[in-house]
């Protein structure tokens, strides 16, 4: 067997495993659902490679707004991957007590809304303490892992909580210890990762689930769509709603955030 076809084999066992959740991602898509509903959000963060995630929910084409996606470039961005903002920065950052916190104190979160936290290993500092701090405020949370992985590895966090513990709910991308599922002969170390595919799915198919929840309640979403689709001057109107829609809930995260100044809560003429 070639190893492209025993990597596609590995693929479809990924598939196997997030078809065994489908009822778990039904219930995250139906608390994303009532978020949206109610004209709030759901938070979406991942640092590290899981960024691929956040945007794999929204922006891109077959998503529609309703969900805030949290990238911390510091944590993000390593493309340079040594010198100035390299990953050995971006992996350390990941691991700092308390920047978890900076990040959500740029937002006025509520209960009403929820979110989805990404983390193939579940064991770094700052995904663990986000959905901490969203559990903490009332926020159903969802975690996305990989159960084997993160269940072989050691959390980075001082008490030993991973992920999971601050989640409502977690669902499992199905890949193995280490992430890498193909073994070359004469290479010591695996390659191609599976975290990736099977988050994805997870990723899609929540936002599926979460669309049709909307449509049946009548709220359909404005979903990005290609003029290719739609025909040119449709797909134009799609997005800029799309867009429009996103800022319009976007702008009660800072409204009333933090410390109150006149513009938050003004006050008639005649009051000082």
């Amino acid at each position: 067997m070639s190893y492209t076809q025993e990597y596609l084999n590995k693929c479809s066992g990924l598939i196997k495993r997030v078809s065994e959740q489908e009822k778990k991602i039904k219930q995250g898509a139906a608390w994303f659902a009532e978020s949206i509903k109610k004209g709030r959000l759901v938070h979406v963060f991942g640092s590290g490679h899981s960024r691929i995630m956040v945007e794999e929910m929204w922006p891109r084409y077959g998503s529609f707004p309703g969900f805030n996606p949290i990238v911390e470039l510091s944590l993000t961005f390593h493309n340079l991957v040594v010198g100035a903002n390299g990953q050995r920065q971006a992996m350390f950052l990941e691991n700092v007590p308390g920047f978890a916190a900076q990040i959500l104190r740029n937002f006025d979160l509520s209960s009403l809304d929820s979110a989805l936290v990404i983390s193939s290993s579940g064991c770094n500092v700052v995904p663990i303490e986000i959905a901490e701090i969203f559990q903490s405020q009332g926020i159903k949370t969802v975690g996305i892992i990989s159960k084997n992985h993160s269940e072989a590895s050691a959390s980075k966090r001082a008490d030993g909580k991973k992920l999971s513990d601050f989640c409502d709910l977690v669902l499992d991308s199905g890949a193995p210890v280490g992430d890498a599922m193909i073994k070359i002969s004469g290479l010591e170390t695996p390659v191609s990762p599976g975290s990736t595919i099977g988050s994805s799915m997870i990723i899609n198919s929540l936002k599926a689930e979460t669309a049709a929840l909307l449509t049946e309640a009548g709220f359909p979403p404005k979903v990005l769509t290609a003029g290719a689709v739609v025909g040119k001057e449709k797909a134009s109107e799609l997005f800029q709603a799309a867009y429009d829609e996103h800022g319009h809930r976007m702008a009660k995260l800072y409204e009333k955030n933090g410390i109150e100044s006149y513009v938050s809560n003004p006050k008639p003429n005649n009051q000082k």
